[in-house]
């Protein structure tokens, strides 16, 4: 059959055309059914009208079982009983039970959010008011999920059940893979526009991140960050403890160097990330130090880091330029790395404090340390550390100390150093995997 043809066979006009027609008998000839079965087929792979394979479908019923009432009761993509697509298909001589049945269904009036698990209730309240008929149930059934439920009323009590009928079951098959289709399709666009919003929330999100680090007097700054998804859960930052100066005096003011972590990663991560930002970036302000910051951080965000039954892990950190002086407190955030150029080794920079979000009454301590020339401050999250191999290993915090060591000994830019530390970190993990957490990382350089 031509496609033009099939087309033409799901039109309105040739549906009512066939059921005022009432040819007896028809379909009996295996030639038309096997013509019916490639127009099934047809609609299936083209499938766009619910409402109208429906009314198909009821209409092969008809013809086939003439002396049937056949009731097709759809459930949508939630699972609901799909009220304003249940389907009957009766030929003129019932007419009568055909009304007193829709008639019913009114009175019954399903429920918005009726669920499969009730419909025993329905069965039961069907066969009461119809006691003259059999009633045979059958369930519209595809890859093991029920998509509905399909009813026959018979006259004749003691009949052949129809379930028994060859184009009865693949009529029943044809309709359950019509409602499953349409439920992937539903759920497929709910899908696209999901991934719209996340696609919209990254991009929005990226934006809150600094575009470039910032220029302070003496400090060579590079910082990344690597999201395990499209939305992440990592946080830096980098603000001037005075707003109102022109930007060249900027370089040499004191200056905040922040790194967080909300607990696991995607869209609830990154929403508590972008709140902490905004939180954050008001207590900068105050000129506060690290510990009453973090302290009083701690009382902001505690009750709605509470109610998500999430926590925040973060390193906050100023730096005076022109004391060389880096004051910071830690809310259980993993410590960033000081290589002391000095004596050519690793220092962990680290402070008494609870992360955030679990105690009310958390205090936290302030550390303080004189930087000097050549001295480098790795801050980082867990992604970092946690990815693992194909084996299982994990990156380790000594692996990372390894490297810094090695990159800190050559005469590179923070940036080289950078790049060098993301680039050990894909080794490691292999080709075609990803980070299992979201990475960052801030490299802080005396020049």
């Amino acid at each position: 059959m031509a496609n033009n043809q099939k087309e033409k066979l799901f039109s309105n006009k040739f549906i009512q055309k066939f059921l005022d027609k009432e040819p007896k008998l028809f379909l009996k000839n295996e030639y038309k059914f096997a013509e019916i079965t490639s127009s099934l087929g047809y609609y299936l792979k083209t499938f766009s009208n619910i409402n109208k394979f429906l009314d198909y479908i009821c209409l092969i019923y008809k013809h086939i079982f003439n002396e049937k009432i056949i009731i097709i009761i759809p459930l949508n993509d939630e699972g609901e009983i799909w009220y304003e697509n249940i389907k009957i298909s009766a030929n003129n001589e019932f007419l009568k039970i055909k009304t007193e049945i829709n008639s019913f269904f009114n009175q019954y009036n399903f429920s918005k959010n009726f669920k499969i698990k009730e419909i025993s209730t329905f069965d039961n309240s069907l066969k009461n008011k119809f006691k003259d008929y059999k009633i045979e149930i059958e369930k519209i059934l595809s890859r093991g999920k029920c998509r509905g439920f399909i009813y026959i009323f018979s006259k004749e009590l003691s009949s052949q059940a129809i379930t028994e009928d060859r184009y009865f079951n693949f009529l029943l098959n044809c309709l359950a893979v019509g409602l499953e289709n349409y439920c992937l399709i539903k759920i497929k666009k709910r899908h696209e526009n999901v991934d719209r919003e996340i696609s919209t929330g990254a991009e929005i999100q990226s934006q809150l991140l600094p575009d470039y680090c910032p220029t302070i007097y003496g400090v060579d700054l590079a910082a990344h960050c690597r999201p395990a998804l499209q939305l992440g859960g990592d946080y830096y930052d980098f603000m001037c403890l005075r707003t109102n100066i022109p930007e060249k005096r900027k370089e040499k003011a004191r200056w905040a160097l922040v790194i967080g972590d909300v607990m696991g990663k995607g869209i609830p991560a990154g929403l508590l990330m972008t709140m902490l930002r905004g939180m954050l970036r008001a207590e900068v302000l105050t000129g506060l130090p690290p510990d009453r910051i973090l302290h009083d951080l701690n009382q902001l965000a505690i009750d709605d880091l509470d109610q998500s039954h999430r926590f925040v892990t973060l390193f906050y950190s100023d730096y005076d330029p022109r004391t060389r002086k880096l004051r910071f407190a830690n809310a259980g955030h993993n410590p960033p790395l000081l290589w002391d150029s000095a004596d050519q080794k690793i220092i962990k920079l680290d402070a008494e404090g609870f992360v955030l979000g679990l105690q009310k009454d958390a205090q936290y301590h302030c550390g303080e340390i004189k930087l000097k020339e050549n001295d480098l401050v790795l801050y980082y999250t867990d992604g970092v550390i946690d990815t693992s191999n194909s084996l299982g290993e994990r990156f380790e915090e000594d692996r990372l100390i390894h490297t810094l060591t090695k990159l800190c000994k050559q005469s590179l830019t923070s940036q080289q150093i950078l790049n060098k530390i993301f680039k050990k970190l894909d080794d490691f993990t292999g080709q075609n995997r990803h980070l299992e957490d979201d990475a960052s990382m801030v490299i802080f350089q005396l020049k």
